[in-house]
């Protein structure tokens, strides 16, 4: 029967992590966030826009709507600014391919457990429908 244990599998996943992290894509997104904490200005930037974030939550909260329209564009100022600055949109960059990455690899395993499965019930894999589903497709139109 079942061959291996969701312990076995974690300790799989943890490989590949291990392998995902010494990857082009990793590399490059751990320099630009090293650079980016290195960077005096974008760090005061971040540091500003935080406070505005929480003085903004205030200010809605207790509905000053003109304090709070200026709050806002002086954080879109400020945000333009940040993303302005080529390390972070490298950063930003980086992200998205880290993020493709595993998104790559959740598809992979999703998609191959799929047919696998599929396969194992006999069903078929260009109809995408299941052994137990064919069998009972009778019933299967009541969804």
């Amino acid at each position: 029967m079942a061959k291996y244990t969701k312990d076995d599998i974690i300790a799989r996943a943890k490989e590949l992590a291990r392998m995902i992290a010494e990857t082009e894509e990793v590399d490059f997104f751990k320099r630009a966030e090293a650079q980016i904490n290195e960077n005096e200005k974008i760090r005061a930037t971040i540091s500003n826009i935080k406070g505005l974030q929480k003085q903004a939550v205030n200010l809605q909260h207790f509905g000053k709507k003109e304090a709070l329209k200026k709050t806002e564009d002086k954080l879109e100022a400020l945000q333009n600014e940040l993303d302005a600055i080529p390390v972070v949109q490298e950063f930003k960059q980086s992200q998205i391919e880290v993020n493709e990455l595993l998104q790559m690899v959740a598809n992979a395993i999703s998609n191959t457990v799929t047919d696998e499965v599929i396969l194992a019930t006999g069903g078929d894999l260009l109809s995408g429908e299941t052994g137990s589903q064919i069998k009972n497709s009778d019933c299967s139109h009541h969804h």
